[in-house]
């Protein structure tokens, strides 16, 4: 249900005509529009709780005194990344 509006925008003619040259067939420009909101909300929450769960952690480590040492978590990621690739490559053939 609609029940409010985002404020009008003021935009130049050029990141207009960019805008409506990228539409896909079907789509209007207010739907676009609309989509790019949603997208950058949902971005900017993501955002906001992994800066929150890497706050909470640091603060964590502190008061555990246990840290993990940056060679031994990028051993970790290379792993996990390692890993992923070889799932990847199982799942295509």
């Amino acid at each position: 249900m609609k029940n409010a509006t985002l404020p009008p925008l003021r935009v130049d003619s050029a990141l207009r005509a960019a805008a409506e040259s990228v539409l896909q067939e079907g789509e209007t420009l207010s739907g676009f529009v609309l989509e790019a909101v949603r997208l950058n909300i949902e971005r900017r929450e993501t955002q906001r709780e992994f800066i929150a769960r890497g706050l909470l952690a640091r603060d964590e480590a502190k008061a555990s005194g246990q840290y993990v040492s940056s060679g031994e978590m990028l051993k970790r990621l290379d792993e996990s990344l390692a890993k992923a690739r070889t799932n990847h490559i199982d799942r295509d053939q």
